[in-house]
Protein backbone atom coordinates (compact mmCIF):
# COMPACT_ATOMS: atom_id res chain seq x y z
CA UNK A 1 0.00 0.00 0.00
CA UNK A 2 1.39 3.58 -0.97
CA UNK A 3 1.21 5.83 1.57
CA UNK A 4 -1.27 8.92 1.53
CA UNK A 5 0.66 12.66 1.16
CA UNK A 6 1.68 13.57 4.57
CA UNK A 7 0.42 16.98 3.65
CA UNK A 8 -3.56 15.66 3.84
CA UNK A 9 -2.22 14.06 7.40
CA UNK A 10 -2.89 15.53 11.29
CA UNK A 11 0.56 15.59 12.50
CA UNK A 12 -0.13 15.57 16.56
CA UNK A 13 2.09 12.75 17.03
CA UNK A 14 5.05 14.30 15.88
CA UNK A 15 8.39 12.98 17.36
CA UNK A 16 6.73 10.66 19.22
CA UNK A 17 8.20 7.34 19.80
CA UNK A 18 6.10 4.64 19.25
CA UNK A 19 6.94 0.61 19.93
CA UNK A 20 4.60 -2.08 18.23
CA UNK A 21 4.91 -5.86 18.61
CA UNK A 22 4.00 -7.72 15.47
CA UNK A 23 4.35 -4.35 14.11
CA UNK A 24 4.76 -6.25 10.43
CA UNK A 25 1.22 -7.34 9.27
CA UNK A 26 -2.05 -6.93 9.69
CA UNK A 27 -3.34 -4.53 12.67
CA UNK A 28 0.32 -3.91 13.46
CA UNK A 29 1.02 -2.72 10.72
CA UNK A 30 -1.68 -0.49 9.99
CA UNK A 31 -1.34 0.78 13.01
CA UNK A 32 2.41 1.67 12.30
CA UNK A 33 1.36 2.79 9.36
CA UNK A 34 -1.23 5.28 10.71
CA UNK A 35 0.89 6.58 13.42
CA UNK A 36 4.09 7.47 11.10
CA UNK A 37 1.58 9.59 9.09
CA UNK A 38 0.43 11.77 11.81
CA UNK A 39 4.29 11.95 12.50
CA UNK A 40 5.68 9.52 15.18
CA UNK A 41 8.76 7.39 14.66
CA UNK A 42 7.74 4.09 15.07
CA UNK A 43 9.60 1.12 15.86
CA UNK A 44 8.26 -2.52 14.75
CA UNK A 45 9.03 -6.24 16.17
CA UNK A 46 8.92 -8.98 14.41
CA UNK A 47 10.10 -12.62 14.20
CA UNK A 48 10.15 -14.34 11.18
CA UNK A 49 9.78 -12.35 8.00
CA UNK A 50 13.31 -10.31 7.53
CA UNK A 51 11.70 -9.01 3.80
CA UNK A 52 8.12 -8.09 5.47
CA UNK A 53 10.14 -6.25 8.64
CA UNK A 54 12.20 -4.19 5.67
CA UNK A 55 9.48 -3.70 3.58
CA UNK A 56 7.50 -2.22 6.61
CA UNK A 57 10.27 0.44 7.63
CA UNK A 58 10.54 1.37 4.13
CA UNK A 59 6.98 2.51 4.02
CA UNK A 60 7.08 4.09 7.23
CA UNK A 61 9.87 6.28 6.31
CA UNK A 62 7.92 7.60 3.38
CA UNK A 63 6.26 9.61 6.03
CA UNK A 64 9.41 11.31 6.85
CA UNK A 65 9.34 9.20 10.50
CA UNK A 66 12.12 7.26 11.74
CA UNK A 67 11.22 3.28 11.47
CA UNK A 68 13.60 1.07 13.02
CA UNK A 69 12.71 -3.10 13.14
CA UNK A 70 14.05 -5.13 15.74
CA UNK A 71 13.83 -9.26 15.42
CA UNK A 72 12.91 -10.89 18.49
CA UNK A 73 10.44 -13.52 20.05
CA UNK A 74 7.91 -11.54 21.99
CA UNK A 75 7.01 -14.25 24.25
CA UNK A 76 10.62 -15.10 25.33
CA UNK A 77 11.09 -12.65 28.54
CA UNK A 78 14.71 -12.18 28.37
CA UNK A 79 13.98 -10.27 24.96
CA UNK A 80 11.73 -7.65 26.64
CA UNK A 81 15.24 -5.83 28.10
CA UNK A 82 16.60 -5.88 24.63
CA UNK A 83 13.76 -4.22 22.74
CA UNK A 84 14.30 -1.05 25.08
CA UNK A 85 17.24 -1.25 25.56
CA UNK A 86 17.31 -1.28 21.71
CA UNK A 87 14.52 1.63 21.28
CA UNK A 88 16.60 3.62 24.08
CA UNK A 89 19.47 3.83 22.03
CA UNK A 90 17.57 5.02 19.52
CA UNK A 91 15.59 7.24 20.45
CA UNK A 92 16.18 7.98 24.26
CA UNK A 93 12.52 7.40 25.47
CA UNK A 94 9.06 5.53 24.40
CA UNK A 95 5.67 7.50 24.09
CA UNK A 96 3.42 4.48 23.20
CA UNK A 97 3.83 1.00 23.30
CA UNK A 98 1.17 -1.45 21.26
CA UNK A 99 0.92 -4.51 22.72
CA UNK A 100 -0.33 -6.74 19.06
CA UNK A 101 1.51 -9.56 18.66
CA UNK A 102 -0.43 -12.63 19.66
CA UNK A 103 -0.05 -16.56 18.90
CA UNK A 104 -1.56 -19.84 19.82
CA UNK A 105 -2.73 -23.37 19.50
CA UNK A 106 -6.26 -23.98 18.27
CA UNK A 107 -7.24 -26.42 21.05
CA UNK A 108 -10.64 -27.17 22.59
CA UNK A 109 -10.29 -26.79 26.75
CA UNK A 110 -9.47 -30.57 27.61
CA UNK A 111 -6.87 -30.94 24.80
CA UNK A 112 -4.73 -27.61 26.02
CA UNK A 113 -1.44 -29.00 26.72
CA UNK A 114 1.27 -27.34 28.04
CA UNK A 115 2.74 -26.00 25.01
CA UNK A 116 -0.30 -24.48 24.01
CA UNK A 117 -0.86 -23.02 27.18
CA UNK A 118 2.46 -21.33 27.63
CA UNK A 119 2.69 -20.07 23.81
CA UNK A 120 -0.56 -18.17 24.33
CA UNK A 121 -0.32 -16.62 27.77
CA UNK A 122 3.38 -16.07 27.15
CA UNK A 123 3.12 -14.17 23.61
CA UNK A 124 -0.32 -12.54 24.32
CA UNK A 125 -0.39 -11.53 28.37
CA UNK A 126 2.93 -11.92 29.54
CA UNK A 127 4.02 -10.07 26.89
CA UNK A 128 2.02 -6.79 27.73
CA UNK A 129 3.30 -6.92 31.38
CA UNK A 130 6.49 -7.14 30.90
CA UNK A 131 6.96 -4.90 28.03
CA UNK A 132 5.46 -2.39 30.30
CA UNK A 133 7.39 -3.28 33.04
CA UNK A 134 10.61 -2.12 30.58
CA UNK A 135 8.94 0.37 28.96
CA UNK A 136 7.41 2.63 31.82
CA UNK A 137 10.62 3.52 33.10
CA UNK A 138 11.78 5.43 29.90
CA UNK A 139 7.96 6.77 29.28
CA UNK A 140 7.54 10.24 30.05
CA UNK A 141 3.79 11.59 31.57
CA UNK A 142 1.10 11.58 28.32
CA UNK A 143 2.69 8.06 27.38
CA UNK A 144 0.02 5.54 25.94
CA UNK A 145 -0.42 1.50 26.73
CA UNK A 146 -2.70 -0.27 24.10
CA UNK A 147 -3.07 -3.93 23.55
CA UNK A 148 -5.39 -6.04 21.69
CA UNK A 149 -7.90 -8.28 22.34
CA UNK A 150 -10.68 -10.54 21.11
CA UNK A 151 -14.36 -10.93 21.95
CA UNK A 152 -12.68 -14.68 22.87
CA UNK A 153 -11.75 -12.79 26.23
CA UNK A 154 -15.44 -13.21 26.86
CA UNK A 155 -17.38 -16.00 25.08
CA UNK A 156 -17.11 -19.32 23.76
CA UNK A 157 -15.34 -19.76 20.40
CA UNK A 158 -14.59 -23.71 19.45
CA UNK A 159 -10.91 -24.40 19.17
CA UNK A 160 -10.09 -20.99 20.79
CA UNK A 161 -9.56 -22.00 25.11
CA UNK A 162 -5.89 -21.29 25.49
CA UNK A 163 -5.76 -17.75 23.32
CA UNK A 164 -9.33 -16.81 24.58
CA UNK A 165 -7.88 -16.95 28.28
CA UNK A 166 -4.63 -15.02 27.20
CA UNK A 167 -7.03 -12.28 26.31
CA UNK A 168 -8.77 -12.53 28.89
CA UNK A 169 -5.24 -11.44 31.00
CA UNK A 170 -4.54 -9.37 28.50
CA UNK A 171 -8.15 -7.35 29.83
CA UNK A 172 -7.60 -7.82 33.26
CA UNK A 173 -3.77 -6.33 32.94
CA UNK A 174 -5.56 -3.11 31.30
CA UNK A 175 -7.31 -2.65 34.56
CA UNK A 176 -4.35 -2.41 36.50
CA UNK A 177 -1.92 -1.42 34.59
CA UNK A 178 -4.40 1.58 34.45
CA UNK A 179 -5.56 2.03 38.00
CA UNK A 180 -1.19 1.60 39.11
CA UNK A 181 0.42 4.07 36.17
CA UNK A 182 -2.71 6.75 36.07
CA UNK A 183 -0.01 9.02 38.80
CA UNK A 184 2.54 8.63 36.27
CA UNK A 185 -0.02 10.16 33.64
CA UNK A 186 0.08 7.32 31.45
CA UNK A 187 -3.17 5.91 29.76
CA UNK A 188 -3.47 2.21 29.46
CA UNK A 189 -6.51 0.58 27.36
CA UNK A 190 -7.47 -2.63 25.04
CA UNK A 191 -8.80 -2.73 21.41
CA UNK A 192 -11.02 -5.98 21.54
CA UNK A 193 -11.18 -6.58 17.84
CA UNK A 194 -14.54 -8.68 16.83
CA UNK A 195 -13.62 -10.77 13.38
CA UNK A 196 -11.69 -9.11 11.03
CA UNK A 197 -10.27 -10.07 7.35
CA UNK A 198 -6.54 -10.61 8.30
CA UNK A 199 -4.36 -14.15 8.12
CA UNK A 200 -5.23 -14.90 12.08
CA UNK A 201 -8.56 -15.12 10.89
CA UNK A 202 -8.06 -17.36 7.66
CA UNK A 203 -6.09 -19.73 10.44
CA UNK A 204 -9.07 -20.74 12.09
CA UNK A 205 -9.70 -24.73 11.57
CA UNK A 206 -13.49 -23.52 10.55
CA UNK A 207 -12.69 -20.70 8.89
CA UNK A 208 -15.34 -20.21 6.04
CA UNK A 209 -18.23 -21.94 8.34
CA UNK A 210 -17.17 -19.20 10.88
CA UNK A 211 -16.97 -16.53 8.02
CA UNK A 212 -20.31 -17.05 6.96
CA UNK A 213 -22.23 -16.78 10.71
CA UNK A 214 -19.95 -13.70 11.27
CA UNK A 215 -21.53 -11.75 8.30
CA UNK A 216 -25.02 -13.19 9.32
CA UNK A 217 -24.96 -12.13 12.54
CA UNK A 218 -22.48 -8.51 11.87
CA UNK A 219 -25.49 -5.83 11.47
CA UNK A 220 -23.15 -4.23 8.79
CA UNK A 221 -23.30 -7.75 6.85
CA UNK A 222 -19.50 -7.91 6.82
CA UNK A 223 -16.49 -8.94 8.61
CA UNK A 224 -14.32 -5.85 9.60
CA UNK A 225 -10.62 -4.89 8.47
CA UNK A 226 -7.48 -4.30 9.85
CA UNK A 227 -7.53 -0.19 9.33
CA UNK A 228 -10.94 -0.03 10.87
CA UNK A 229 -9.71 -1.76 13.96
CA UNK A 230 -6.34 0.69 13.62
CA UNK A 231 -7.93 3.45 13.40
CA UNK A 232 -9.28 2.85 16.98
CA UNK A 233 -5.55 1.87 18.37
CA UNK A 234 -4.14 5.47 17.42
CA UNK A 235 -6.94 7.04 18.41
CA UNK A 236 -6.35 5.60 21.82
CA UNK A 237 -2.84 6.85 21.58
CA UNK A 238 -3.23 10.59 20.93
CA UNK A 239 -4.10 13.63 23.39
CA UNK A 240 -7.84 13.06 22.28
CA UNK A 241 -7.73 9.80 24.35
CA UNK A 242 -6.50 11.21 27.49
CA UNK A 243 -9.33 10.61 29.48
CA UNK A 244 -10.58 7.44 28.85
CA UNK A 245 -8.13 4.82 31.22
CA UNK A 246 -8.97 0.89 31.88
CA UNK A 247 -10.89 0.21 29.00
CA UNK A 248 -11.59 -2.25 27.19
CA UNK A 249 -12.95 -0.49 23.68
CA UNK A 250 -15.12 -3.41 21.59
CA UNK A 251 -14.89 -2.64 17.88
CA UNK A 252 -16.65 -5.64 15.97
CA UNK A 253 -19.49 -3.66 13.68
CA UNK A 254 -22.23 -5.01 15.97
CA UNK A 255 -21.49 -8.42 16.32
CA UNK A 256 -21.88 -8.86 20.03
CA UNK A 257 -24.82 -7.38 20.05
CA UNK A 258 -26.64 -10.43 19.11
Amino acid sequence: MNPVSTQSQTRDLEGKVAVITGGTKGIGRASARKLAARGANVVVNYFRSRSAADETVAELRQYGVEALAVRGNIGNKDFHEKLFDQVAQAFGHVDILISNAALGLFANIMDVDQRAWDLSLHTNAEALLFCAQKAVPIMPPGGKIVALSSLGANRYIPGYAAIGISKAAIETLTRYLAFELAPKSINVNTVSGGFVDTDALKSFPNYEDMLREVVKRTPFGRVGNSDEIADVVVFLCTDAARWITGQIVVVDGGYSLT
